[in-house]
């Protein structure tokens, strides 16, 4: 029996349309919901062309608390019934208690060779800190930020003119290899990391 794969979004979705296009054929996932926390986000409309269902959690609604906004997300996934929750570039920071109703059942992408880099502004941080080679990382989610065991690396090579907008260009290919290869293990509970380089 397939599982129920639940994505979170905040703005285009293109890790969860690589996700998405991934959970097909023998694939023992498949996608139940695309949730965002903005309406206005654009991987709402390109899960409904996939034919996947979506809902909008605007957080704005909530003001500053954060525990209602993370109580009403937590009812909207349990309707859903997922096995796992992806995030793919939901930029909500979520409390430890909704992380201890998901625990080992979440997965997040993160642009950055962990554990270098946690939060914003990591392509440009890696190249004020002269690093030769930066990347993406798979990771479970755990309360503490952009933290949890790695699932899974892809690493490039950063190049003399790279600046942080060629750098996230280049990143994000394989941004899109590594998410599916590391989940498509994690759903038959295999939790061996997944390591990706660029060719040379």
């Amino acid at each position: 029996m397939n599982k129920r794969v639940a994505i979170l979004l905040s703005g285009g979705g293109s890790n969860m349309v690589a996700l998405a296009q991934s959970m097909t054929g023998d694939h023992p996932g498949r996608p139940v919901l695309v949730l965002s926390n903005d309406p206005d986000a654009g991987g709402l409309a390109k899960a409904q062309a996939m034919g996947i269902p979506t809902q909008a959690i605007d957080h704005k609604a909530f003001g500053k608390d954060r525990a209602a906004f993370d109580d009403a997300l937590h009812s909207a996934l349990i309707a859903a019934k997922p096995d796992i929750v992806c995030l793919a570039g939901f930029m909500r920071i979520l409390g430890a208690d909704f992380m201890a109703k998901w625990d080992r059942q979440m997965l997040n992408i993160h642009p950055s060779l962990l554990p270098k880099y946690k939060g914003l502004r990591t392509h440009a941080r890696a190249l004020e800190a002269g690093d030769k080679t930066h990347g993406c990382t798979v990771h479970e989610v755990t309360a503490d930020l952009d933290d949890g065991p790695i699932l899974g690396q892809a690493e490039i090579q950063i190049g003399p003119d790279d600046t942080a907008e060629s750098l996230a260009a280049r990143v994000l290919p394989f941004e899109h290899q590594l998410y599916p290869a590391v989940l498509r293990r994690y759903v038959t509970g295999d939790r061996t990391p997944v390591f990706l380089q660029q060719s040379s």
